[in-house]
């Protein structure tokens, strides 16, 4: 069956749009200003070699906050309603027609199933090095669709013959899901 996929950027977006439901410009800016210092947090922070990074999701969210209280300023919200916001609106018109485009090309090439919606999560994975005595901890990020298969991936990814992660191997101490917020679907 044919799957789409929601980008690491449209998850952070949508994660922010949902948070920032009902809150006041006040909060909205306190908010931008957060993300903005997490994105400062994340610039200093060791890069990650793979996408998302912690500094993707901080930029991403920090634009969209900045959006948000734009969008509040020139509409002279009281509270932020997104069903109110052009851009969410539009954005989720693009969805919906890469959606159906997708489905049609996959209709086209003989499947004829309609395109299933899977919402992965980003899940943040810190590890430390096995041998070790200093308390180096490596950050990545990873899709997926539960906690545990985002364990199976990170490991996977430790353990790959030749890897980049193969000098000291590693043993994972947190998995954190951060986008969207646990518990919650956009």
């Amino acid at each position: 069956m044919p799957v789409y996929e929601y980008h690491p950027d449209e998850l952070a977006r949508l994660d922010v749009v949902r948070r920032a439901r009902g809150l006041s410009l006040s909060r909205v800016r306190e908010y931008w200003r957060a993300a903005q210092d997490r994105e400062g947090r994340a610039r200093h922070a060791p890069a990650e070699p793979r996408k998302p990074s912690e500094l993707d999701i901080a930029s991403c969210q920090r634009l969209e906050w900045a959006r948000i209280v734009r969008v509040m300023e020139e509409q002279r919200m009281a509270v932020y309603l997104p069903d109110e916001d052009r851009g969410v609106a539009r954005r989720e018109e693009l969805r919906v027609q890469r959606m159906a485009a997708e489905a049609a090309l996959d209709e086209h090439s003989g499947e004829g199933l309609p395109a299933e919606v899977l919402q992965y999560r980003v899940y943040r994975i810190t590890a430390q090095p096995v041998a070790s005595v200093r308390d180096q901890l490596l950050i990545r990020h990873v899709f997926a669709l539960s906690e545990g298969a985002a364990v199976e991936h990170a490991q996977a990814m430790f353990s790959r013959p030749a890897g980049i992660y193969q000098d000291c191997g590693y043993r994972i101490i947190s998995v954190d899901q951060v986008l969207p917020e646990p518990g919650a679907f956009p």
